[in-house]
């Protein structure tokens, strides 16, 4: 049995709002689906508890668990944007501070008076 991680059993408090959030957000995508946990357990092919601790948004529930839950929903198209280099401000920052500097042209004087 894998021993569990330290951010798992308390995560930073941003990661446990964000893991809520998403959970009630299946919640709501399942219900508007008029969808069982039950339902959504068998096409996700996992137990009607690992739905419940998605919903609840359970730390130590595996991503793909998560993943699953939104392709099922039809909703995994928007994860792209999560993490997506092009959005990603502060490293596109901290890689040009870190980059190459390239030199500026030499302009040659003419000895031609």
């Amino acid at each position: 049995m894998p021993r569990p991680t330290k951010i798992g059993g308390s995560p930073p408090a941003a990661v446990e709002e964000s893991l809520e959030r998403l959970g009630r957000n299946i919640r709501t995508a399942r219900l508007r689906r008029k969808l069982s946990q039950v339902e959504l357990a068998e096409r996700l092919g996992v137990s009607r508890f690992v739905v419940a601790d998605i919903e609840k948004g359970k730390p130590t529930t595996g991503v793909a668990a998560y993943l699953g839950a939104l392709w099922v929903l039809g909703l995994l198209g928007h994860m792209h944007e999560v993490a997506d280099p092009d959005r990603d401000d502060e490293g596109k920052t901290l890689e040009r501070a870190r980059g190459p500097r390239r030199a500026g042209r030499r302009r040659t004087m003419s000895d031609d008076f």
